[in-house]
């Protein structure tokens, strides 16, 4: 009996992803409506199973409505995520949150009437629908948690794992299924008395029930989401090597606001993150430095040696600045030959010496085509010591790097005064 529960099992499964994977994948076709109706009308069954089916698998005593299809919605909507966005997400879970408060509200009212009892056989339980609509209240209400977490794990799994987008799928689903078995399986208790054993039933059957997914989740990568859409022939591990929607999304967001030449963020995205650093520091209790750095003489490079050498001097002083920065750190280019370095959690001591090391670094190994070298001057200023909002901080430290350009170039300017000079 056990061995044709499990076979049962991995056909509801296999039957669910297969059905709720196709109506995403033709979402552009039916209209993503489809897709959202279908992941919400399951939520009463999925409940209502979850609190009173149960079948013996080897596992345990499983409910399919908890392992089978809740587990698969929590899935389905990561992979919504992975072709949508985060907004797109969190619009079923609202419908289905204030849908159930709805279904709660109204077995109230209507426990105030007297219904008649049409059939012998049938009479209304007006109690079991109150019961239910106050468990589905809790288990939108985790689905809401689940979402977000399932959403931010996979995020933050792409620091480790980029391109494992499978991996990473496998992973946030132990995770946060775990979590949702923990916080469900309780209310079952309170409520419904459900045995302590079956919670660990279950949470085998999630952990199966995402191998599973994860394994048709790579068939679908595979074969047809990227097969199907490009019909070039590549091995499986470049097809995984592919980034999601969502990854691509923020790999063009990321390029977007780049410096043509030097590859750096250009004026307009610092203008746009800078003020947000630094408020985030001082949120944070923390200082954030400032650096102007400005090419010294570099007209006479233009002028020597044409503007295609100057440009790639420039090109080598935003590499030096980049493998000198730390990676919280970010370098933008400012106009012509300066550039804005804006370091948080960097305290005035601490700007002086990066900065220094910048100079060196740019001196030493950075040079015009008969060999001189390209020198730097820096100008300092810190937040909030010298200013509170980016704009003053930045004003402040050209202030200073004009006054390094007339103490003779090659040095940096802090708070002090001339710190370093060649």
């Amino acid at each position: 009996m056990e061995a044709l529960n499990l076979a049962l099992f991995v056909v509801e499964a296999v039957a669910y992803f297969t059905l709720m994977v196709m109506l995403l994948h033709f979402r552009h076709r039916l209209g993503l409506g489809v897709f959202l109706t279908a992941l919400g009308v399951m939520h009463f069954m999925e409940t209502y199973l979850a609190a009173v089916f149960y079948v013996s698998l080897p596992f345990g005593d499983v409910s399919p409505g908890s392992s089978v299809f809740f587990s698969g919605k929590l899935m389905m909507i990561l992979m919504l995520y992975l072709q949508e966005d985060a907004a797109t997400v969190r619009q079923p879970i609202y419908g289905l949150f204030f849908g159930n408060l709805l279904t709660v509200g109204i077995a109230w009212v209507l426990q105030l009437h007297h219904p008649l009892e049409i059939s012998p056989d049938h009479t209304p339980d007006v109690d079991f629908l109150k019961e239910m609509g106050w468990l589905m209240v809790w288990g939108t209400a985790l689905l809401y948690v689940d979402s977000l977490g399932i959403i931010l794990l996979y995020e933050k799994l792409g620091d480790f794992f980029r391109r494992r987008v499978v991996l990473r799928f496998m992973i946030c689903g132990f995770a946060l299924l775990t979590f949702d078995q923990i916080g469900f399986f309780a209310a079952l208790h309170y409520f419904l008395d459900v045995p302590v054993a079956a919670f660990w039933g279950g949470w085998k059957a999630k952990m199966f029930a995402v191998c599973l997914y994860a394994v048709m989740f790579a068939i679908y990568e595979y074969r047809i989401r990227r097969v199907g859409s490009a019909a070039s022939a590549r091995s499986i591990s470049d097809v995984f090597g592919d980034l999601t929607f969502r990854e691509r999304y923020n790999d063009l967001l990321e390029r977007t606001g780049r410096d043509m030449l030097t590859g750096v963020y250009d004026r307009t995205r610092m203008e746009l993150e800078a003020p947000l650093m630094l408020n985030e520091a001082s949120r944070q209790g923390l200082f954030a430095t400032v650096l102007i750095i400005d090419a010294d003489h570099f007209k006479d490079v233009n002028d020597g040696y044409g503007h295609l050498q100057g440009d790639e001097v420039l090109k080598a002083i935003a590499a030096r600045l980049g493998t000198t920065l730390r990676s919280s750190d970010r370098i933008f280019r400012f106009g012509g030959e300066e550039f804005v370095a804006v370091c948080p959690g960097t305290n005035h001591e601490e700007g002086l010496l990066l900065a220094e090391r910048l100079r060196w670094t740019i001196a030493t190994s950075v040079q015009t085509p008969d060999d001189k070298p390209v020198t730097v001057s820096i100008g300092i200023a810190t937040a909030d010591e010298d200013g509170t909002s980016f704009t003053t901080v930045l004003s402040v430290a050209d202030g200073r790097l004009y006054e390094a350009k007339k103490s003779g170039r090659n040095c940096i300017v802090g708070r002090s005064g001339v710190v370093k000079l060649s």
